[in-house]
């Protein structure tokens, strides 16, 4: 059975509402330089050291459209590449963020809006094409598995929380809001998602830009803490694989959730340098109580001169207070 190609206006809006990727590394990236060899630290570890940026546009899923399709046609992604210049020259905004994120995982074709001015798309311009349809490899339709009846009942449950929140305190607000953290991982691209790396012959710090968290990793034999003591980022784990770096985290706080998982995901995470510039990121997640099956999804990092910079988030934030005052104002009214 033949696959009919997208036409020109629903690619178009595959990228515009972020189907797909046109502005990302390439998965299996090569260096051109045939003499290179993944560099050492002075204990003989790979390293890994240096700032990491999440540029990426290709989507957490995959549109159903592409069924188990991994990559795109030569023809499906000159198209993709001719209208992602289009946008930029128009002076469309980047494409990233949680709106990208959100309209793939809902399968909804989403029309492209114009520029707000917001971010200039000249932050992910350089980063490389890619002709991957989902950041998803395993399932092999790049979709989330399906919930348990128990994680179903659990979304349903918080959904119904999140309609009868009040407003009362800011303790009715995110965790996010309220400067706490963004938790892990965290997938976003574009929007503080730079990453620095730092390595001893024992230990590795991963610091996360958003929210400036900082994941101390030991890289020992030793047991994961105690069951009973729960964190925001969980309890990491690592060790080495060949020149791949292996970190499994559990041990997470109930209140710290992932797209429905909390205190019973198993989380384990790759970290390999396929070229100077280039550090696959692979994640596994593992929960049983909230998806039927595990499953993995890859970010190409790219290497970046920058800085990580401070994430001042309580100092800008007016808005829990504008929040809060409007709550207030609504009593009074009614």
């Amino acid at each position: 059975m033949k696959t009919m190609m997208p036409t020109s206006r629903s690619l178009r809006h595959l990228i515009c509402g972020a189907a797909l990727s046109c502005l990302a590394m390439p998965l299996n990236a090569q260096t051109d330089d045939s003499d290179w060899r993944v560099p050492r630290t002075p204990d003989g570890q790979p390293d890994l050291q240096g700032v990491w940026a999440n540029n990426a546009s290709t989507p957490l899923e995959r549109p159903e459209f592409f069924g188990d399709r991994a990559t795109l046609t030569e023809e499906e992604f000159a198209e993709l590449q001719r209208q992602a210049q289009e946008i930029l020259d128009d002076g469309g905004d980047a494409l990233f963020g949680d709106g990208f994120l959100n309209a793939v995982v809902s399968g909804e074709v989403r029309s492209y809006d114009p520029a707000t001015g917001n971010y200039d798309a000249g932050w992910m311009v350089d980063r490389g094409l890619e002709n991957r349809t989902s950041l998803i490899i395993d399932p092999p339709n790049g979709r989330l598995p399906d919930l348990t009846e128990e994680g179903q009942a659990r979304m349903q449950a918080r959904a119904e929380e999140r309609r009868q929140r009040d407003d009362a305190s800011y303790l009715d607000r995110p965790i996010q809001e309220r400067c706490i953290t963004w938790g892990m991982p965290y997938i976003m691209a574009g929007y503080n998602s730079y990453y620095q790396i730092v390595q001893s012959a024992d230990t590795v710090a991963i610091i996360q830009e958003m929210i400036h968290d900082v994941r101390i990793i030991p890289l020992d034999d030793k047991p994961h803490v105690d069951e009973r003591v729960r964190l925001w980022h969980g309890d990491s784990r690592g060790y080495w694989d060949g020149d791949t770096l292996v970190v499994e985290t559990r041990n997470f706080s109930p209140e710290s959730q992932f797209r429905g998982a909390a205190e019973n995901r198993i989380f384990t995470e790759r970290y390999t340098l396929v070229a100077p510039d280039v550090l696959e990121y692979e994640f596994t997640l593992e929960d049983p109580t909230t998806w039927e099956r595990p499953w993995t999804a890859v970010i190409n990092y790219t290497r970046d001169d920058g800085e990580i910079y401070e994430y001042a988030c309580h100092e800008g934030n007016y808005a829990l207070m504008g929040i809060l005052s409007g709550a207030r104002a609504a009593e009074m009214g009614q």
